[in-house]
């Protein structure tokens, strides 16, 4: 299955790389609900989180954890809300949102379109974060 995520796996589509490893890769939406605004997908281009096998679905919780954790440091937010609603890419992955209100995580918001630079500054505190 090919999808944007596989390319940005593949490094044939840039990405405000967060963190990754040999099975997890976190980078910055490009269309955040808020700037901070966090995927993380497993690198195997699976379509539906629920059929990931259960020790790698753990593993991207425990993944995501970690990154959750930089993103409420390194943005200040009040909590890193936790999404998965799987139609919009398929490709498994988990919105890390920072939230200070609940209108926050509302998917039905406009999305910001945020500056190059600001989106690097944004990666690179939460990069500095881990």
């Amino acid at each position: 299955m090919e999808t944007i995520f596989s390319k940005i796996v593949r490094g044939e589509v840039s990405a405000y790389k967060i963190l990754e490893d040999k099975r997890f890769l976190a980078f910055l939406d490009v269309y955040p609900l808020v700037p901070g605004h966090t995927l993380v997908i497993p690198k195997e281009p699976v379509d539906y989180i629920f059929d990931l096998e259960p020790s790698l679905l753990a593993d991207l919780h425990v993944f995501s954890q970690k990154v959750a954790a930089a993103i409420k440091t390194a943005t200040g937010c009040k909590r890193v809300g936790v999404a998965v609603i799987g139609l919009e890419v398929p490709h498994a992955h988990i919105h890390l949102v920072p939230i200070n209100q609940m209108a926050d995580m509302n998917f039905s918001n406009p999305k910001l379109q945020l500056e190059p630079s600001v989106m690097e500054e944004i990666a690179t505190k939460i990069r500095q974060a881990l």
